[in-house]
């Protein structure tokens, strides 16, 4: 009867710790939303601010600054800085980066308010909370192990990145209109896998306070990326534009 009570009891501890630690992930993750979104308003919004990522040629052509340039490759720079110093940097810096990065992802983002209609990027933004919210809950009370799926959806992403690249060059509509849907069904699955691997991570009891405040900053990465993508692809499909 005592074995049954300290094996239940530590079942119920380490669910507690899943719990706290999933829940942290996805603070920080709306954390950075909350700011990017801050950002992206506040730069979308301002011209003044916006002249100093895109300026306008005599002809009538936008053209991306030098410091709209570094806006737009410096986070580039921090995810590959945070993944390859995961074990060297302090969480103080990790935190650092973690926020740099997400304002400026809002100020290179800002583009979309001079696009699309403020209303349809709302509209849009709810559209994708709900797609990731229903696929977070999949993710993380499914008994299916997601694993299998993992490989599929990192070579369909690759697939799209190339396809992408392409298109760049060609400019075709319907190649276009394909990668976005491929866009939303990959991002939705990434959610859902994702957030199940966090979990396990949250089951495997790791101990070491400032490795775990590490691993937290980089799941809520991967979650708010998630998410990020999953909104510009549907963008692509509600939003409206000012023309």
């Amino acid at each position: 009867m005592y074995q049954f009570n300290e094996n239940y009891n530590q079942r119920v501890m380490s669910q507690e710790m899943t719990r706290s630690f999933v829940s942290n992930v996805f603070l920080w993750m709306f954390a950075a939303l909350g700011l990017t979104a801050a950002a992206a308003y506040l730069f979308g919004t301002s011209e003044n601010l916006i002249s100093m990522l895109i300026t306008v040629t005599p002809e009538g052509y936008a053209k991306t600054s030098i410091l709209g340039w570094i806006v737009m490759l410096a986070p580039l720079a921090i995810v590959i800085t945070m993944s390859a110093r995961i074990h060297k940097m302090s969480v103080q810096n990790t935190v650092l980066l973690y926020v740099i990065y997400s304002i400026l992802m809002g100020m290179s983002l800002s583009y979309i308010f001079l696009i699309y209609t403020t209303a349809s990027i709302f509209k849009t933004f709810l559209i994708a909370a709900g797609m990731f919210g229903v696929m977070a809950v999949v993710g993380y009370t499914t008994k299916t192990d997601l694993t299998k799926f993992g490989s599929f959806l990192f070579m369909a992403l690759i697939g799209i990145i190339i396809a992408s690249l392409v298109n760049f060059f060609m400019h075709s509509a319907r190649l276009d209109y394909i990668i976005s849907i491929a866009g939303v069904l990959i991002f939705t699955g990434l959610t859902a896998f994702d957030v199940q691997k966090i979990k396990q991570i949250g089951n495997a009891g790791i101990n070491d306070g400032d490795l775990m405040a590490k691993i937290t900053i980089h799941a809520a990465l991967t979650l708010y990326l998630d998410f990020l993508n999953l909104f510009l692809y549907l963008l692509r499909f509600f939003g409206n534009s000012r023309d």
